[in-house]
């Protein structure tokens, strides 16, 4: 059974809200469903839902709205705190119309009002609203006085109908404290992954999913939502904490080496040093400042910079490797001596020449690997051209990434990002960012987001910052647009994600 996790839920949400999809929509469609429960499970009778102060209180609301419009029902609600501590705008406006369709309200402020109330015992059926898919940890009062309540009705034989997980079970399927036993519960869009496990079974009762119409490409595209999945930065962060990049490049190519830097910077890398060729090194150097630049032993990268490299692998995070290094066969012979001596690693470019079977093979299970090839590279790694329509592209990047253990990034009008389990696709970006630089950009961002995340993810948010920054450069510098004005834009897409 497909299932899914809290974050990953909550992401969908926010790339919904992205594509035009109002969060009140999904909230009433959400309502709509759990109403239509309740008739299914009673023809007539005393309706009490206990809502919490966040969006699970607020698909509430909207239930006991559509359901007080139906002849048979008397509806009450109980607010678990005051209405203008309500959590979100959603809720809240649901809230506020409840006083303009006849249902009856309390609004506790302790739990001794609970205790006292008489709704509960007047009840047929029970409505746990009381938390979502956002708790976790020890659960305070009044939430907690409520859930005992609920049970204590449950065990007089009432039915206990739950909204989205029954509340004080972790949704992730992790230990929790105590949690409300339903008769039915009614998730939506997709099975929650703590509803699955066998401990579950015992609050959960029957589970139906509801549809509440989620956008297919929510779930299909990568969006902001992804990017708040990320590891943001702590308060007590030290120096490093945020990620060491080891970028090696250049050579026959001076810049690359130095936008994937900058780019790594832009996107929250603490300390990112450039280990480049002698000839270049001074060039990087002068790009600025903020760039640690460890000078090579010859015109290009070879095997006897092995007396040095494998000493800054160790003391960085990630290396990113292969922007601007050239083809020589010393080159690529170089990069398959380092790869092994990584941890995690970014392949661009060049370094893609390098990457045969057997290499894969080797580093299997000890080096955790993205590759961004364009097109031609990709073909060049398969050793086939490759295909034509987006559904045959698509599964060609799946096979090969799982085949080849590694996460792929094929660049694009439509990025495919997969690691041969799960699939996204990328749809910013414009054509502006034909020019040169900023598969270096995307290879920068790449290896700083990948320092602190997981693989995949750092991929795929990688892949939508360089595109929606390309997209903010592109209003203002249109086709003429540099691979220095998507860096640029960097920051201002992190901030908007809340991320940064």
């Amino acid at each position: 059974m497909k299932y899914i996790s809290s974050l990953r839920m909550k992401a969908i949400d926010t790339n919904c809200a992205y594509m035009g999809l109002a969060p009140l929509q999904l909230m009433e469609n959400a309502g709509a469903s759990i109403a239509q429960s309740i008739k299914e499970k009673l023809g007539s009778g005393k309706v009490l839902f206990v809502a919490g102060r966040g969006n699970n209180g607020g698909d509430a609301f909207v239930a006991a709205r559509h359901l007080t419009g139906i002849p048979g029902y008397i509806v009450k609600v109980i607010l678990l705190g005051k209405a203008r501590d309500i959590g979100t705008e959603e809720a809240f406006h649901n809230f506020s119309l409840l006083r303009f369709s006849r249902v009856q309200t309390f609004e506790i402020r302790d739990s001794s009002q609970l205790a006292a109330c008489e709704w509960f015992s007047e009840a047929d059926l029970l409505v746990d609203a009381v938390f979502g898919t956002g708790v976790k940890g020890k659960i305070k009062e009044p939430e907690s006085t409520a859930i005992d309540l609920i049970n204590r009705e449950g065990k007089a034989g009432k039915t206990i109908i739950a909204v989205d997980i029954p509340s004080g079970l972790d949704p992730d399927g992790e230990d929790f404290e105590k949690a409300v036993y339903a008769d039915l519960t009614v998730t939506f869009h997709r099975m929650k992954a703590g509803l699955l496990g066998e401990q579950a079974k015992q609050y959960t009762g029957t589970v139906r999913i509801a549809e509440i119409g989620i956008c297919a490409d929510a779930e299909r595209y990568v969006g902001p939502g992804d990017l708040q999945m990320l590891q943001k930065r702590k308060p007590e962060a030290h120096k490093g904490n945020a990620g060491r990049i080891l970028i090696i490049g250049g050579g026959p190519y001076s810049g690359a080496p130095a936008l994937a830097a900058l780019a790594a910077l832009r996107a929250g890398a603490d300390l990112v040093t450039t280990a480049v060729p002698e000839s270049v090194a001074g060039i990087i150097a002068s790009y600025s400042p903020d760039i640690i630049v460890r000078k090579l032993s010859s015109n290009i990268l070879c095997p006897e910079d092995l007396s040095i490299l494998p000493d800054l692998i160790n003391s960085h995070d990630v290396v990113v490797m292969g922007m601007g290094l050239g083809r020589a066969a010393e080159t690529l012979e170089a990069v398959r001596k380092i790869l092994p001596f990584c941890r995690k690693a970014v392949v661009d470019a060049d370094a893609l020449s390098a990457l045969s079977g057997t290499l894969f093979e080797t580093l299997a299970g000890n080096c955790e690997i993205i590759v961004t090839p364009h097109a031609g590279e990709f073909s060049r790694l398969r050793d086939m051209e490759i295909p034509e329509t987006p559904e045959a592209r698509e599964r060609a990047v799946r096979e090969f990434s799982e085949e080849k253990g590694v996460v792929t990034i094929l660049k694009g009008k439509i990025d495919i990002i997969s690691d041969g389990k799960q699939t996204l696709l990328n749809r910013t970006g414009n054509p502006g960012m034909t020019v040169g630089g900023t598969g270096d950009v995307l290879a920068g961002i790449t290896g700083s987001l990948f320092s602190r995340n997981p693989t995949f993810l750092a991929a795929a948010c990688a892949t939508f910052i360089n595109g929606a920054a390309g997209d903010l450069a592109f209003e203002k510098a249109g086709n003429a647009l540099l691979a220095t004005d998507v860096i640029e834009k960097i920051p201002e897409i992190i901030k908007e994600a809340g991320i940064g």
